[in-house]
């Protein structure tokens, strides 16, 4: 696929991700793009910072566990998307809100790395000291 065609599929995840509608979130392009084999790096050097390896253990042990910290579903928002062969750039905003009341709106860059329209590798950087007080240490 073209530069052009993973940030459209980018695009397009990120307007259902971060639509205000619970049953829109659930029709997650995401998870039908994201490659069985796919990782995901938390980078820094905090409680989160690890790789994810495979598809379960990213939807399971890192998304899982934020959506049990988090009221419903979490809700992020791409403000720019940049596009250079298989990678995707991603600025988002995240707009959340934990079970104890307490705002989680992160700023993420996520940089994407696509293979024949399947994304294999996710970089994460954010705000490591939002996530540790809002969402807490990352369980060992």
């Amino acid at each position: 696929m073209s530069a052009a065609d993973n940030k459209k599929l980018v695009q397009e995840m990120f307007v259902i991700a971060g639509s205000p509608d619970p049953a829109v979130r659930e029709k997650s392009l995401f998870m039908a793009t994201l490659a069985d084999d796919a990782i995901w790096t938390v980078t820094g050097q905090y409680s989160w910072s690890r790789t994810f390896t495979g598809k379960q253990s990213i939807m399971t042990d890192l998304h899982g566990h934020v959506r049990s910290r988090l009221v419903e579903r979490g809700r992020t928002v791409a403000h720019r998307i940049i596009a250079d062969g298989d990678i995707v750039v991603v600025e988002a905003k995240g707009n959340n809100l934990t079970k104890e009341g307490q705002r989680y709106d992160n700023d993420y860059c996520l940089v994407f790395r696509f293979d024949d329209g399947r994304i294999k590798e996710v970089r994460e950087y954010c705000d490591s000291v939002l996530t540790e007080k809002a969402l807490g240490a990352f369980p060992a």
